[in-house]
């Protein structure tokens, strides 16, 4: 039986939302597994949060970087939200994009290129960066979609200059590379932007494993009811429909006009979405709190 400490309370607790005494038990019964805990709370209807993938705390910017039928983004974290409006950091994630965009979507490749106009790699232009500036400085991750023939387009959403912000979304498009399919690749990263849930790009697309803990949770509420085993298989194909509807961009509700699916938007536009990307900053990282004249202590090196 693993140990349930009062620290791995509390932290179920500030995740779900539910009573002390209800995340104790839920640890209890799932063995310490806390995602099982969650499970246990949810089927109750203990929890208040449907799923976490982690509190968004990291700072830094995200940027994108463009070129005919290709599209990169990456995430570059900081210590401090000051740093997102320093404009030395900012050119250097400008600089950071632009070498993703040539050299691919893997991050350690990306470490091990040449950072323009400085005669290091990126991975020593970041150690100069973090003596220059004085914060912490790390290149997360970043994703590259190209499209021959057809258009990338990018959506940066809380915009410090244009191609950098604090989210950022990258969709590559098939079909005629037109000023119409360039404005509905925007407008496909605005949605996307808007609906944080949305992780997949299809039905098929959605993770096995994410998909059967969904339906084993949505099917234990269902039978809370009371309601006959055939009734709650209809309840369950109703609920699932909604998830797909939640987590599935071409099954959403075009945000644009409320009404809607995006796949028929996209088809009407003669168009498909080959891949899309989205980068919320800091999302699943904790950090650790600190109060106002710390940060701006901390920002001012003293």
């Amino acid at each position: 039986m693993a140990e349930i400490t009062a620290a791995l309370v509390k932290d179920l607790r500030e995740t779900t939302g539910a009573g002390m005494m209800d995340c104790k038990k839920a640890l209890t019964e799932s063995n310490g597994d806390v995602q099982a805990a969650i499970d246990w709370l949810r089927k109750k209807g203990l929890s208040a949060a449907a799923k976490k993938s982690g509190r968004v705390a990291a700072e830094g910017l995200v940027a994108v970087a463009l070129a005919p039928g290709k599209v990169a983004l990456v995430e570059v974290n900081a210590e401090t939200d000051f740093l997102a409006r320093n404009e030395t950091f900012q050119n250097f994630v400008e600089g950071v994009a632009k070498v993703a965009l040539s050299v691919g979507e893997d991050v350690e490749a990306i470490k091990a290129a040449a950072y323009p106009g400085t005669g290091r790699t990126v991975a020593e232009e970041t150690v100069h960066q973090i003596a220059t500036i004085g914060e912490n400085i790390a290149l997360r991750r970043a994703a590259v979609i190209e499209v021959p023939g057809g258009v990338a387009a990018a959506y940066v959403h809380g915009a410090v200059k244009p191609g950098l912000g604090k989210i950022g979304v990258i969709v590559g498009l098939t079909g005629k590379a037109d000023a119409a399919i360039e404005d509905l690749g925007k407008k496909v990263g605005m949605h996307v932007a808007a609906t944080p849930g949305t992780t997949a790009l299809t039905i098929a697309e959605v993770d096995p494993a994410t998909l059967e803990r969904e339906k084993n949770v949505l099917t234990e509420q269902a039978r809370a009811s009371g309601k006959p085993e055939n009734i709650i298989e209809k309840m369950v194909e109703g609920r699932v429909k909604k998830f797909y509807e939640d987590v599935v961009l071409l099954e959403q509700v075009w945000v644009h006009d409320g009404e809607s699916k995006v796949k028929d938007v996209v088809k009407k536009a003669g168009a498909e979405i080959a891949r899309f990307v989205c980068f919320r900053l800091g999302e699943g990282i904790d950090k650790e709190a600190t109060d106002f004249a710390a940060e701006v202590a901390a920002a001012a090196g003293v």
